[in-house]
């Protein structure tokens, strides 16, 4: 199983961190160790004193593609879910002003918390809204159709590199909002009006 990411995939949270936007996709990845599920507690790791939380929609994929065509992506994901992707923004800074990868800030253990999925043909596919509360209050607001790739395009693009296989993950990007975790915080993310994660910081 293969967890991919998509970096500044929408134009206000490229902005609020000071950055381009991509002229094509910034596709990043994490282990399997990364995976945090079954509304586990994240941990505080003692390696960064700012881990930030990123909300993304995120795409199950269910069978295997090589260099998909773009019309054809939609009949390799049947499930959407939210995920959380845990960065380590301190170190992310560091790794970014030297030039290096960003795998010690992006893709340590249980960086990519994941929620529930539900059957993307229970969702309106033009406009899905998603949003992630902090200890009760919204922090990020989003909606799949300020994606700068959509979800369709991105599958074409990564599976033109990748081998994409029944089970991988997309976390297609974040919405503007992001900030720091403290200990104590509980998360919870919501599609629409439903509720699919929920991950408090230990």
């Amino acid at each position: 199983m293969k967890i991919f990411c998509v970096g500044r995939n929408y134009v206000d949270h490229a902005k609020e961190l000071n950055n381009p936007v991509p002229k094509s996709p910034l596709i990043f990845m994490k282990p399997s160790t990364a995976l945090l599920t079954d509304g586990k507690p994240f941990y505080h790791p003692d390696f960064s004193k700012n881990i930030h939380y990123e909300l993304e929609l995120v795409l199950k994929i269910s069978k295997n593609g090589k260099a998909i065509q773009e019309k054809f992506a939609h009949n390799y994901y049947d499930q959407i879910g939210l995920g959380i992707d845990f960065t380590a923004r301190d170190l992310q800074d560091d790794l970014k002003a030297k030039g290096q990868p960003w795998e010690l800030a992006k893709s340590f253990d249980h960086s990519a918390c994941l929620g529930n999925m539900v059957f993307k043909s229970t969702l309106d596919m033009t406009a899905i809204k998603f949003n992630l509360t902090k200890n009760g209050t919204i922090v990020q607001d989003g909606n799949s159709k300020d994606l700068i790739y959509s979800f369709d395009y991105l599958i074409g693009f990564i599976s033109q590199y990748f081998t994409l296989q029944t089970g991988d993950l997309i976390f297609t990007g974040t919405p503007a909002g992001v900030g720091q975790i403290a200990i104590g915080d509980v998360y919870k993310g919501y599609l629409g009006e439903q509720q699919l994660l929920t991950c408090e910081i230990k």
